[in-house]
């Protein structure tokens, strides 16, 4: 079917069925295992808010490799007012078609952005979907996001302070009920203080049925 790999903070790399889908590529992030210039294949990149730490290096990349940007509809704006050529801008909730049967949702993120609301994202083709959260709270919009997609896998934040710590993270787990959890936005900076230990520690207290895996930068899981 694919991998993911996790590219340090935010920043994954998805291979679903062949497609390949970069999310918030802020490569120069201090843990991140690749420079932008060593991306020479993406289809989609997808970008969830525009903090820095999330737009990152998407225009560079975009425009270098061709791919199709996917964002809420002001960012979209955004990045092809920077040379982008090929951004589709939409919205929270509605499914985003892509070619070969791929779809996108935009769901809720509890968070800030300055251009547009600031999202997380399902990936979806057929009956298989995976989920990254974006920055964000604890919601119960996540409840809905599980019984709607039933992500296989779901990528949350959980450093504290600007998005969940290990606690309400461990809570959305519960809440989406994902086969995987895969921890991010954590240790990239000092005030992010969560731990992946305290994470798994949570979810098992909560008696679900949800593997934590914890990725190192540049490490890679199938699915």
């Amino acid at each position: 079917m694919g991998y993911i790999r996790f590219l340090g903070h935010a920043a994954f790399e998805i291979d679903f069925d062949g497609k390949r889908f970069l999310i918030d590529p802020w490569l120069e992030n201090p843990k991140s295992p690749l420079k932008p210039s060593d991306i020479k294949n993406v289809d989609y990149i997808i970008i969830t808010h525009d903090h820095g730490d999330h737009l990152g290096n998407a225009v560079e990349i975009a425009k270098k490799t061709g791919a199709t940007v996917v964002s809420i509809f002001e960012i979209a704006n955004y990045v092809t007012e920077q040379g982008v050529e090929k951004a589709i801008g939409a919205n929270i909730g509605g499914p985003i078609y892509l070619e070969d049967n791929y779809i996108v949702v935009l769901t809720n993120a509890t968070h800030s952005s300055q251009r547009g609301a600031p999202t997380g994202v399902v990936i979806m083709k057929g009956d298989k979907a995976v989920y990254h959260a974006g920055d964000t709270g604890v919601s119960y919009d996540m409840k809905l996001i599980g019984e709607l997609y039933k992500p296989k896998v779901a990528m949350l934040p959980i450093g504290g302070h600007f998005v969940m710590g290990p606690k309400e993270a461990a809570k959305a787990v519960e809440l989406i009920k994902p086969e995987i959890a895969i921890p991010m936005h954590y240790e990239t900076f000092p005030v992010l203080k969560g731990k992946a230990e305290e994470f798994i520690e949570h979810v098992k207290n909560l008696n679900v049925n949800t593997k934590v895996v914890v990725l190192k930068p540049g490490e890679k899981i199938e699915f």
